[in-house]
């Protein structure tokens, strides 16, 4: 997380906060350490953010500061709500944390009158048959994706063959029942599948396919408008 987002989320907790909260429960929700959220208090002061407090005891954010409002249609913020839910489904505990956070970005920012649709209490999702952790961090393969960094799998197929490859990981299919790794195999040559509750390893190698990326989306996203994943 970026110093810029770091200090608009120590705002909303503040600003949800009916007690002084200490930089020690901060740094521990925002996974960093305390001389962070310290330096990031002095931050804020000096932007004119109305934090009170010191070490040791907490801070508070003065009562009447407001953010912006952002205006969203009735169905729009429903629509946020239902889809924010929807990634409980999906087993990545990366996004579900992701999705809170923005959960209550956007209702730190919309008019009081309207921010309570926000949570989703009149529109429910089903965690029923939801996809099961991984054994492996999603979050992984969601960076390598993104900084195309090859990754290293240790994988059981369906027949509880184990097997090991070395992959340029390309895109996370989520489906219903399981969220599939879309990788070019450097043993294979070619496209390949893997499904996330199937690796028992799954780790950088230290080596990038940089510039890559695109091109193997490109042509891996080709392929799957002929033929449907297995």
């Amino acid at each position: 997380m970026g110093r810029s987002s770091r200090l608009f989320e120590i705002i909303q907790i503040l600003r949800s906060a009916t007690a002084p909260v200490t930089a020690r429960v901060i740094a521990g929700m925002l996974e960093v350490s305390d001389r962070t959220i310290y330096r990031d208090m002095v931050t804020l002061q000096a932007m004119r953010v109305p934090v009170e407090g010191e070490a040791g005891i907490g801070y508070v954010l003065r009562a009447g500061f407001e953010l912006p409002p952002l205006m969203f249609a009735p169905d729009e913020i429903e629509a946020i709500a239902v889809g924010l839910a929807l990634l409980g489904r999906t087993g990545d505990g990366g996004l579900l944390a992701a999705a809170a956070r923005v959960g209550r970005k956007i209702a730190a920012v919309l008019p009081r009158t309207v921010d309570s649709r926000i949570d989703g209490s009149s529109l429910h999702v089903s965690r029923w048959n939801e996809i099961p952790p991984s054994p492996v961090e999603y979050r992984v393969m969601r960076q390598a994706i993104r900084e195309e960094r090859k990754l290293h799998l240790r994988y059981e197929d369906a027949g509880s063959r184990s097997t090991e490859r070395i992959v340029c990981p390309i895109a996370l299919v989520y489906y219903v029942d399981s969220v599939v790794l879309a990788t070019w195999c450097e043993l294979r040559q070619d496209f390949r599948h893997f499904r996330a509750d199937r690796m028992t390893t799954c780790r950088p190698t230290g080596e990038l396919f940089a510039g890559l990326g695109e091109g193997l989306r490109a042509r891996w996203s080709a392929r799957q408008a002929l033929f449907a994943i297995t």
